[in-house]
């Protein structure tokens, strides 16, 4: 029996892919990040690997929608900014 590969939706664009082909940002103790590993504890929402679902989650509230709760902008900046990084590390 063949093992099934997790699929998750994308907070952005909509669209369900395969969970290792989405970046997870989860609210932790700490606040809110992206969880590279996909281990981290807390409540997790997953997007797309390009900028442009970022920016749509933005604008639709997916993030919000997801947490269940309003999240500041500078959290978004910094989400960004976690983003292009991580995106140069790959």
């Amino acid at each position: 029996m063949a093992k099934t590969i997790p699929q998750r939706q994308c907070m952005g664009c909509g669209e369900k892919k395969d969970k290792s082909e989405l970046i997870r940002i989860v609210r932790g103790t700490d606040g809110y990040s992206i969880d590279a590993s996909g281990r981290k504890n807390g409540r997790g929402a997953y997007i797309c690997r390009s900028a442009d679902c970022l920016e749509k989650a933005f604008k639709r509230k997916g993030l919000e929608r997801s947490f269940k709760e309003r999240i500041p902008d500078d959290v978004y900046e910094k989400l960004k900014g976690e983003f292009e990084s991580y995106g140069k590390q790959e």
